[in-house]
């Protein structure tokens, strides 16, 4: 099949998708830190460009949140590897994902991952996802309307869960979904502008390790789990990061995107032409539209470099 990123796909200096593509992986997140190769290879094959209104795809592999739609945003390609990374996948997993968003992250795992499954809250965008994976070609992606804060029973023990919302405390039904040996990777914290992301190990039965990987500021969790509701409703400008002195972030809230500036890149030579038209009817086992109490996120927003940390402390549920 053809590849997505075809020669109509390419940016006002004459660059490819696939190019832009690549630059971004090297110099916004190799050269950054990330060094899991597997996470790696997978963002240069994910295009995100089709995760992306038609406006905004040039746009694509600028290194910030670019909004989708319903006040919500695609995370910024860095922390989408960063929290890949900090799974510590070696291939073939069965991984949990809360907050589909654009779906976007769940095709970045899902290049390494056997299965993902992935939960959003707004209808929505649950849909829209489903369709552009399956477009796509991510036939070992499955997507679920509900509230992410409860997980997803039916297919647990995960080896692997990564939540793309801040939440006040790790929700226990996601902890009890981990396999022994599973890593949940979530940002928390008692304030719904900042957290810590942290990993959670489940090393028994009733045992869990746990260790603060980075400050982070993220969207944050709504369920039954999680918050009630959002402090602020008001979601509808894209938040950029921008690096300060001393490694931090500096966040900016900036409705008007037009003034970023790179083009886009690549996509996966399995991927079929994109056309204006939608990639076609998903299949039922691929849309799952459990309508529950809405929970779980959207996108991550920033974060700021890691520092060390002492040895993680082990606690019972």
């Amino acid at each position: 099949m053809g590849s997505p990123a075809s020669k109509a796909n390419r940016s006002a200096e004459g660059k490819s998708f696939a190019s832009l593509r690549a630059e971004m992986v090297e110099q916004n997140i190799a050269a950054r830190g990330v060094r899991d190769e597997l996470v790696l290879e997978a963002m240069r094959k994910v295009p995100r460009e089709l995760f992306l209104p038609k406006n905004l795809r040039e746009f694509a592999y600028e290194d910030s949140p670019l909004p989708i739609g319903g006040g919500q945003t695609i995370s910024q390609p860095y922390i989408v590897a960063f929290m890949a990374e900090a799974l510590l996948l070696k291939g073939g997993e069965n991984v949990l994902e809360i907050g589909a968003g654009s779906g976007y992250a769940a095709a970045v795992l899902s290049e390494i991952a056997s299965t993902v499954y992935t939960v959003e809250r707004f209808g929505e965008l649950a849909d829209k996802a489903a369709t552009t994976l399956a477009g796509l070609g991510y036939d070992n992606v499955r997507v679920l309307h509900g509230d992410g804060t409860r997980g997803w029973l039916e297919h647990a023990p995960y080896d692997a869960i990564v939540v793309a919302a801040g939440g006040p405390q790790v929700p226990v039904s996601l902890k009890q979904q981990l396999k022994v040996g599973g890593r949940l990777v979530i940002p928390v914290g008692a304030d719904q502008r900042t957290q810590e992301l942290v990993r959670v190990v489940r090393i028994s039965t009733n045992q869990y390790r746990s260790e603060d990987i980075v400050d982070v500021r993220f969207v944050p969790l709504i369920g039954e789990e999680g918050w009630e509701t959002a402090k602020d409703e008001d979601r509808s400008a894209a938040i950029r990061c921008e690096p300060i002195s001393g490694g931090l972030m500096r966040y900016s809230s900036g409705k008007n995107i037009s003034e970023a500036g790179s083009p886009p890149r690549k996509d996966r030579n399995s991927h079929s032409e994109q056309t204006d038209e939608a990639p076609g009817l998903i299949e039922k086992e691929q849309v799952e539209v459990e309508r529950e109490i809405p929970a779980d996120g959207n996108e991550p927003i920033e974060r700021i470099e890691p520092r060390e940390r002492p040895e993680p402390p082990v606690f019972e549920d």
